[in-house]
């Protein structure tokens, strides 16, 4: 176990989970704190002459003065993990080039396969991390929570929706903030908020609490499309983050959850069903998979997650007659052991 995770895990028996992760938000505020009073130096180019001085004069930001790779090391020096998801790169410097994508696109984007589930479940509540400008509120009509600690809703919302503008950590550290559904477990849930693997799996952690025996819990940004892109600091124009290394956390430690990784555009989505609200083993393991799920950059994505290979068609998926299914069971009042069969016609649609 690392110094921090040690550490951590000695806040957490001693103060709590709560106010041990507001310890954290504050120590990587402190940290992009630094980071701007800090502007890195790109190392000079190999090549001599008039190119190499115009690169140190200028210095990172100045178009065209870095190679792909300097651009890389200088983003990754500027940047704090967990704050490099702004719509410009700090400090000036341009966002590096992709590399190339291995996977054969679905031609479906991640809102369409949100509203399609909005469609086929007509949930009666839906939850949601990441609101961003809001487009995806715009295509739930249920009860909607919503959280995102720096929202900026440009778009027209048709439902009774009730926004925090919080941390997801705080909102689920607050007592009373699920009043909005009068006890309504969740029938819906998107998660599209920090891209970094630890805090999707404390999300998920948390919302599997609330669900309801038929829920659907959707993670955003699960298949990067190549290793540049999964950084947990930010290089590229799209970012996936790191949160694919959730999937495997998920596999090893909850073999009982039905788990979807879907070929969505542009990073992919995750579909998980067979929720189980009392379960505590991802919370019993938490400070045990942390090291693994916060491990610094670089990051290296396995080929067959890249190329998708094992993903499931989003067209599939959404035309499966399972979901009708499911919610003839969630409006019957069934109780989890009803869905079984249903999740296993749904990993297997053969």
């Amino acid at each position: 176990m690392s110094i921090r995770s040690a550490v951590g895990s000695t806040l957490r028996s001693t103060l709590g989970g709560p106010r041990t992760d507001n310890l954290r938000r504050r120590e990587v505020a402190v940290r992009a704190n630094l980071a701007r009073r800090l502007t890195p130096q790109a190392a000079p180019s190999k090549s001599a002459g008039a190119a190499s001085k115009a690169t140190s004069k200028a210095g990172p930001g100045a178009s065209g003065k870095l190679t792909r790779q300097e651009t890389i090391d200088a983003l990754g020096r500027a940047g704090t993990e967990g704050l490099g998801a702004g719509s410009k790169p700090p400090n000036g410097l341009k966002w590096a080039s992709p590399d190339p994508f291995e996977h054969t696109s679905s031609g479906t984007h991640k809102h369409t396969l949100l509203a399609t589930m909005h469609d086929l479940l007509e949930p009666r509540t839906y939850f949601e991390i990441g609101v961003d400008q809001g487009q995806s509120l715009t295509l739930s009509s249920a009860r909607t929570i919503a959280v995102d600690p720096a929202y900026r809703i440009t778009r027209s919302i048709q439902c009774d929706v009730r926004t925090f503008l919080q941390t997801s950590d705080d909102f689920f550290a607050t007592a009373g903030n699920f009043d909005h559904f009068h006890g309504v477990p969740v029938d819906l849930a998107f998660i599209d908020g920090m891209h970094l693997a630890e805090f999707v799996f404390r999300d998920f952690m948390n919302i599997e609490k609330h669900m309801s025996p038929g829920g659907v819990v959707i993670l955003d940004d699960m298949l990067p499309r190549n290793s540049l892109e999964a950084q947990r600091i930010r290089r590229t124009v799209s970012w996936a983050g790191d949160v694919y290394k959730v999937h495997e956390v998920l596999r090893r430690h909850r073999p009982d959850l039905t788990l979807l990784p879907i070929n969505t555009d542009p990073t992919g989505s995750y579909l998980i069903v067979g929720l189980d609200p009392t379960s505590t083993v991802l919370d019993e393991v938490y400070e045990q998979v942390l090291p693994e799920l916060s491990a610094p950059d670089p990051q290296k994505v396995d080929t067959d997650w890249v190329r998708r290979t094992h993903a499931y068609d989003p067209k599939a998926v959404m035309s499966s007659p399972v979901w009708a299914k499911v919610r003839a069971l969630r409006d019957g009042g069934a109780s989890a052991a009803d869905y079984t069969e249903l999740w296993q016609e749904l990993r297997d649609p053969r």
